[in-house]
């Protein structure tokens, strides 16, 4: 199998339980092979237990950490955000609008399925935990490309996988049965090239920002 990220040629990680999954020594993208993927019912399912609420002040200090790493230390002085893969209750564009005065649009593919960034420019577009259910990652990343405006930047946050298979067989993350794909610093830097953005942080454990590689904001 061909990456789906940089189109070289993948080599097979086999699980005990006889998962496949697709490991890029190129770019280091690791994809679960298709016939392992969820359905669209599966995964809806499983996204419909997450009981993540706006009123648990555990997940907005979840989501303040990423908004102070992440987002503030390189956001422009532009308000409007796309949160993309909002989720059944979108906890982060609430916060964003009530506690930093952002005009919040969201999508989710599931609970907010209207296509509502077309033919617009955001400021800012946040995706959290979101990349890892997304079988082609770079069509993604060259959307977000082009609904950056000027200075805007996108921040996303995923798990970074260990670069490893024993420890990568032993990790946890791929035990969510939607969790498919899996980056490390160096594909989100493939990523970002094939998209006409910059990778302007990383903590290199979970979160990333990002820019277009064109824009003044540098």
């Amino acid at each position: 199998m061909n990456c789906k990220i940089c189109h070289e040629k993948t080599k097979n990680i086999i699980h005990p339980n006889n998962e496949v999954y697709h490991y890029c020594p190129t770019c280091e993208f690791i994809l679960q092979d298709p016939v392992f993927h969820p359905s669209d019912d599966e995964a809806f399912k499983e996204y419909s237990l997450h009981e993540n609420f706006i009123s648990d002040p555990n997940y907005i200090a979840f989501f303040r950490r990423f908004l102070e790493h992440a987002v503030f230390p390189f956001a422009s002085e532009g308000k409007r955000a796309l949160d993309f893969g909002s989720g059944p209750e979108p906890v982060l564009a609430t916060f964003l609008e009530a506690s930093y005065d952002y005009q919040v649009d969201i999508y989710d593919l599931f609970f907010s399925p209207e296509k509502v960034y077309t033919n617009k420019e955001y400021d800012l577009i946040t995706c959290t935990e979101v990349i890892e259910h997304i079988g082609d990652p770079l069509t993604i990343f060259q959307l977000f490309s082009s609904l950056l405006a000027p200075g805007g930047i996108l921040s996303i946050m995923t798990l970074l996988h260990p670069n490893d298979e024993e420890q990568f067989l032993s990790w946890y993350y791929i035990r969510e049965k939607s969790h498919i794909s899996f980056y490390s610093l160096v594909t989100l830097e493939y990523l970002a090239s094939a998209s006409g953005l910059t990778l302007l942080y990383s903590d290199k454990v979970r979160y990333a920002s990002f820019a277009k590689q064109d824009d003044s904001y540098h």
